[in-house]
């Protein structure tokens, strides 16, 4: 595995300290990281899951929109951070591993180092009551 650029390392460090859950992904749209307090939306740690590409995350856990209707990987807010480089703001339902459903409120950020260097995107999400 190729090292990761030092501000993905650090910012994996910050997501480690955070109460809320935080997804990272890299340049290569593979799932980077995601911290212990995403682990209920997955339903299992990130030492379980191994490597999993953006396209497959919808294999992590059932997203669906607000209405109930399945969100393909490329509409998903990582998926359009990374690739557009823009930022998106959203809520989603989701079902974990273990069959656990969430409502989740969440922003999608492109990352960017010094230099312009493409680092890649993070998501930090919020449980959110039922709508």
């Amino acid at each position: 595995m190729a090292q990761q650029p030092v501000e993905l390392i650090l910012f994996r460090q910050l997501a480690g300290y955070l109460s809320m859950p935080v997804f990272i992904v890299g340049p290569d749209e593979s799932l980077a990281f995601y911290n212990e307090a995403a682990e209920p939306l997955v339903g299992r740690p990130f030492s379980q899951v191994g490597t999993v590409m953006l396209d497959d995350i919808n294999g992590l856990f059932q997203v669906t929109d607000e209405e109930g209707a399945p969100v393909p990987s490329d509409k998903l807010p990582l998926t359009i951070a990374i690739r557009e480089h823009r930022p998106v703001h959203t809520r989603l339902r989701g079902t974990a591993l273990d069959g656990t459903p969430h409502h989740i409120e969440l922003t999608a950020l492109p990352l960017q180092g010094q230099g312009g260097r493409w680092l890649g995107a993070a998501a930090i999400f919020w449980e959110v009551p039922p709508s």
